[in-house]
C-alpha cells in the first residue's frame, strides 16, 4: 500500500496523546492505593493532561489533510454502524472531551473524595472522570486498529497483532513522554513512568517482531491466473491497457525498492527499542535524566513514524497482480 504521511501523522500523533494519558491516569490510581507519591493537581495533572490533547489535536489537524473535500468530512461519521473510521471518529471526539474534563477537574481542583472504596481507597471526581476516558482511550485504540484489521483481503493487517501493536506501540510511546514530562518539571516518578514506559517497549517489540515473523511467511492466497481469470501456467503481463499510471498504480503501492524497505525496517526496529530502552534506564538511574528521558522520546517517536510507513507499505494489495506495470 502506498503511506499517506497524513495517516502516519495522525495515528502516531494520537496514539501518543492517548498513551500520556493513560500515563497519567495510571500514576493517579498508584498515588491512591499509596504506591507513589501524589503529585499536584494543577502544576502535574492538568499541564501533563493538557500535553496529551495538544497531540490528540495535532493528531486530528494532520488527518484533514488526507481528506480530498474537509467540508465535508463530518459525513465521516455518519456510516458508524459498519464502519471502523466513522467509530473512531465519533470515539476521538468523545475520548478528547473526557481528557479535556479529566484535566479541568485537577485544574479545579475537584479532588476531594466523593466516595472511600473499601474504606481505603478514595475516589475524586477526577479519578471517576479519568476511568471514563480510560475507557473511551483503549475503545479509541480498537477502532483506529481495526480499520486496518478488518480487511481480510490485506493479510499483513488481517491479524490480531494489528490492534495489541496499535495499543502498546502508542502505551509505550506515552509513558516515555511521561518519563520526560516528570524529569522537566522535577517530579519524583520518572523511574516510575521509565520502569513502564521499558516494559511496554519490551512488550511491543514481542509482539511487532512476532507480526513480522508472521507476515514474512504469508502465503498470497491469490495468484496473476486468478486475478484474471486466465488458466494458463505460464502469463506474463506486458501492459495494464493504459500508456501512464493510474489510481490503482498510485495508491495501492508504495513503489519503493527491497533496499528502501530493508533501511526502513532497521531504523524502526533500531529507533523505537533498543535506543529508547537505553536512554530511559540511564534516566531511571539518575545519569541526567532530563536529557535522556526527553531524547527517548524524540528518537522513539521518529522510530514510530519509520515503523507506520513500513507498516503501510508492508501491506501487499492483491489488485498489484494485475497492475503489475504501466506499458
Amino acid at each position: 500500500m502506498h503511506p499517506a504521511f497524513s495517516v502516519i501523522f495522525l495515528t502516531t500523533l494520537i496514539g501518543v496523546g492517548q498513551g500520556l494519558f493513560l500515563a497519567l491516569y495510571s500514576g493517579q490510581i498508584y498515588s491512591m492505593m499509596n504506591l507513589l507519591p501524589g503529585q499536584d493537581s494543577q502544576s502535574f495533572y492538568a499541564i501533563g493532561t493538557l500535553l496529551a490533547l495538544l497531540f490528540l489535536a495535532a493528531g486530528l489537524v494532520a488527518s484533514f489533510f488526507h481528506l480530498g473535500r474537509p467540508m465535508r468530512g463530518w459525513r465521516s461519521i455518519s456510516q458508524w454502524r459498519t464502519s471502523w473510521l466513522s467509530r473512531e471518529i465519533i470515539v476521538l471526539g468523545i475520548t478528547l472531551f473526557l481528557i479535556l474534563l479529566y484535566g479541568v477537574a485537577h485544574y479545579l481542583a475537584w479532588t476531594q473524595p466523593i466516595l472511600i472504596l473499601g474504606e481505603t481507597y478514595p475516589i475524586d471526581l477526577s479519578l471517576a472522570i479519568g476511568t471514563l476516558a480510560m475507557f473511551s482511550t483503549f475503545a479509541l485504540f480498537i477502532s483506529t486498529g481495526m480499520i486496518y484489521a478488518c480487511i481480510k483481503f490485506l493479510q499483513e493487517w488481517h491479524s490480531p497483532f494489528t490492534v495489541i501493536n496499535f495499543i502498546l506501540f502508542g502505551a509505550a510511546s506515552g509513558f516515555t513522554l511521561a518519563a520526560a514530562f516528570s524529569a522537566v518539571i522535577g517530579s519524583d516518578v520518572v523511574v516510575f513512568y521509565a520502569t513502564w514506559a521499558i516494559l511496554l517497549t519490551f512488550a511491543a517489540f514481542f509482539t511487532r517482531t512476532a507480526s513480522l515473523i508472521r507476515n514474512s511467511n504469508l502465503k498470497p492466497k491469490s495468484n496473476l491466473q486468478t486475478a484474471i481469470g486466465v488458466r494458463h501456467t505460464v502469463i506474463a503481463q506486458k501492459a495494464q491497457g493504459a500508456m501512464c499510471g493510474s489510481f490503482n498504480t498510485r495508491e495501492f503501492f508504495h513503489g519503493s525498492s527491497l533496499s528502501k524497505l530493508k533501511i526502513v525496517k532497521t531504523i524502526f526496529l533500531i529507533f523505537v527499542f533498543p535506543i529508547p530502552i537505553g536512554l530511559l534506564l540511564a534516566a531511571a538511574y539518575g545519569f541526567f535524566p532530563i536529557e535522556f528521558s526527553i531524547m527517548a522520546f524524540i528518537i522513539q517517536y521518529l522510530g514510530l513514524i519509520a515503523e507506520r510507513w513500513y507498516f503501510f507499505t508492508e501491506a501487499k494489495h492483491p489488485q498489484n497482480l494485475y497492475y503489475q506495470s504501466v506499458s
